[in-house]
């Protein structure tokens, strides 16, 4: 009994095996004609995203080196401009546990803890200048009032003079 039940299964085997080994041809032809589809595909999708990484590390590079040329000390290390403009953005998006955690690592690293609040100051004073719905607007003014936190408010527009009107 146990000869007929041991030569059923590797019969089972054998038969199961025969059919892979058959079919793994076509399988593998299949598969590496929707690779090679897949592999086309890719890169058409990937080049404008990689281009578009591409331009925003270049731009992050250009602000820290900026920020580096205009400011004298730490205040202009590459880890100081991160963290300080990130606990700034969180400072006016009212993220107080975030901010101060990031505040911490930024007095680790030495960074100057007074740039921070002639910096908020700065983005305060230009408060209506800064679009809510665009993040780019807040990014781009958090960036300016780090590299000149003396930065003055524009003058409010002039109000047009009343024309005077004559009745006759």
């Amino acid at each position: 009994m146990f000869h007929r039940v041991f030569s059923v299964a590797v019969g089972l085997w054998v038969a199961i095996w025969l059919v892979g080994a058959c079919a793994s041809p076509v399988i593998s032809s299949a598969m590496a004609q929707a690779l090679a589809q897949a592999g086309d595909a890719k890169p058409a999708d990937q080049q404008p995203a990689a281009a578009a990484d591409a331009a925003k590390e270049a731009q992050k590079i250009d602000e820290y080196a900026e920020a580096q040329r205009a400011l004298n000390g730490p205040a202009g290390n590459p880890e100081c401009v991160w963290l300080g403009r990130r606990v700034v953005s969180l400072l006016w998006r009212d993220d107080l546990d975030t901010a101060f955690r990031h505040l911490d690592l930024y007095d680790r690293f030495g960074c100057p803890s007074g740039h921070i609040q002639a910096t908020f100051r700065c983005l305060v004073l230009h408060a209506n200048t800064i679009d809510p719905k665009a993040a780019d607007s807040l990014n781009g003014r958090v960036q300016a009032c780090w590299i000149n936190p003396a930065l003055q408010p524009a003058p409010p527009p002039a109000a047009a003079a009343p024309s005077p009107t004559t009745t006759r």
